[in-house]
């Protein structure tokens, strides 16, 4: 096994420390060879994916639908102007 030369600092509260640190006694592992092997084990769940697919969709639609909104706001603008300017050459 290579030897361990980076850091990974990473701010807990000092209640997720102690849970932390029981489960590394209980394993019989010390804290960083206990988070070493809980983030090399950590694989998203499909719910987590199917989330993850979800959020994207739902960022590309808004996108889409803001963008619309836009056009259809411009398209009344130039039609409001077009019916000022009608209104302008008609005479009463």
């Amino acid at each position: 096994m290579a030897t361990a030369t980076e850091r990974i600092p990473v701010l807990v509260t000092a209640q997720e420390k102690a849970v932390i640190a029981k489960m590394a006694q209980e394993a019989h592992l010390s804290m960083g060879e206990f988070l070493r092997r809980a983030a090399a084990s950590f694989r998203p769940s499909e719910d987590e994916q199917m989330l993850d697919g979800m959020i994207e969709q739902i960022v590309k639609t808004t996108a889409q639908a803001s963008a619309a909104i836009d056009d259809a706001l411009a398209f009344v603008e130039a039609s409001n102007q077009r019916i000022v300017t009608l209104e302008a050459g008609r005479t009463h």
